[in-house]
């Protein structure tokens, strides 16, 4: 991903903007995060149409480790028309289908260093018993989902069937709707979705504990993967992509919404 003065024209697509993708430069190579509504036409579309254009060396996805292969397999099992995104998984599945020589790694709790990040602050700042039962309630249900998705992937690769556990979720958009409808309809839910959480109060609460820790285990995860040889992009959502950036930032300084290296990824023409 060497730079370049401006977006490549085949960039030209509202659904790749400034407000969804960061891009960091670093010295074993460049880190591009890329913001995403889950199972949203245009995140999707935004997932493929970045990674037709970089060959990076992983793929890190906001997934637990342990529900990646699930996401593989339905990598693996596209349409008949080739050019269709897999028929699940969103935009996991469709980066992992997009880059197939890139190594797809889960970034996203649960795991080891999330539960002893999380507990280790619940004692630190003696959280009552009932904020800290309401965390490892949920703690335990993000476990079990993630279990199942373990095990869903384990009888996909066994059997013939596709195992989806959960629901899918549906908008008023299409994937075969015009990117520019997709654009504007994803930036509408996105705006709606921030003024709500703008609106609820979460300072101290369990979701404030668990989303946090989570946050804070990604930013670990991805400073490792960027340490390594080779160009990371990362599909996160997009309510953290902002916080994600700042913490990864080389300089610690929040990195310009509009500066135009976030979307200076390399054309093969040049």
């Amino acid at each position: 991903m060497d730079e370049s003065p401006s977006v490549p024209e085949s960039f030209d697509d509202p659904r790749i903007t400034a407000q969804f993708c960061r891009r960091l430069s670093g010295t074993a190579g460049d880190l591009l995060l890329i913001g995403v509504v889950h199972d949203h036409p245009a995140s999707i579309g935004r997932v493929e149409r970045v990674l037709e254009r970089v060959d990076p060396e992983t793929v890190a996805l906001e997934l637990p480790p342990i529900a990646v292969p699930l996401y593989r397999a339905y990598a693996r099992d596209r349409d008949a028309e080739e050019s269709a995104p897999p028929r699940f998984g969103g935009e996991m599945s469709a980066a992992i289908s997009a880059a197939p020589d890139a190594d797809p790694v889960g970034i996203d709790a649960p795991n080891l260093s999330f539960l002893r990040r999380l507990v280790g602050r619940l004692v630190a700042d003696r959280a009552s018993p009932a904020t800290a039962r309401r965390v490892l309630s949920s703690v335990g249900g993000a476990t079990r989902e993630a279990l199942t998705c373990r095990i869903a992937a384990t009888l996909t690769h066994a059997t013939s069937m596709t195992i989806v556990p959960g629901d899918r979720v549906e908008y008023d958009c299409e994937p075969d709707d015009p990117p520019e409808r997709q654009a504007a309809h994803e930036r509408s839910h996105v705006a709606g979705v921030q003024a709500l959480l703008g609106s609820v109060e979460t300072d101290g609460s369990a979701l404030a504990y668990r989303d946090d820790t989570r946050e804070r285990c990604m930013i670990e995860r991805l400073a490792e993967l960027r340490s390594e040889p080779g160009d990371v992009v990362a599909i996160v959502g997009v309510d953290h992509l902002e916080r994600l950036a700042t913490a990864l930032s080389a300089s610690g300084q929040r990195v310009p919404a509009g500066d135009e290296r976030v979307l200076a990824i390399a054309d093969p023409e040049r």
